[in-house]
């Protein structure tokens, strides 16, 4: 059970943009139906990843089984900050979900899901991750732990080749 309930740590960022692209195409066809079925699939997607990491969201299976493999070598990049970005999406597509089918505010609802058409391109044309940046932001005020992420607060071990004196000290 406990390894079902756990999040990959590296995370291969050809997966998490992959993934990234797939909620953003959800965001756009949910926004442009106003379809209560979309936004429940990308409330639960996010919830799955969260809880799960890709093991029971299909949207993360087909990226990290079908199409990362194919774009090329696993890029690593550490796990924590994508977990954090993927609760960020999770608050706001719940809120959103929680807003349509509790109290029928579907306006508000798919304004929600329209906010997260930007981080999910970013992340996904750019290999920008705005839920990353806030993870590390709270680590430099000491909100989250350095123990949370060690690699986040560790240059050389995320960058060894510009760090060559540090790393694997």
């Amino acid at each position: 059970m406990r390894q079902l309930f756990s999040f990959p740590n590296p995370v291969n960022e050809l997966a998490a943009r992959t993934v990234a692209g797939g909620v953003l195409l959800l965001c756009v066809a949910t926004v442009i139906t106003g379809s209560p079925l979309l936004l429940g699939l990308l409330a639960y997607g996010f919830v799955a990843r969260v809880l799960t990491g890709p093991t029971l969201s299909p949207l993360g299976q087909l990226a990290t089984r079908v199409i990362a493999p194919r774009l090329g070598p696993a890029r690593p990049v550490p796990g924590p900050p994508k977990r954090f970005a993927q609760g960020v999406g999770m608050a706001f597509t719940v809120t959103a979900a929680v807003a349509w089918f509790g109290f029928g505010a579907h306006t508000f609802a798919l304004v929600l899901v329209a906010l997260m058409t930007v981080p999910a391109f970013l992340e996904s044309a750019l290999g920008y991750c705005i839920g990353c940046k806030m993870f590390a932001g709270l680590m430099k005020v000491g909100i989250i732990p350095v123990s949370v992420c060690e690699a986040c607060a560790d240059l050389s071990q995320r960058y060894p080749e510009r760090y060559p004196d540090t790393a694997n000290a």
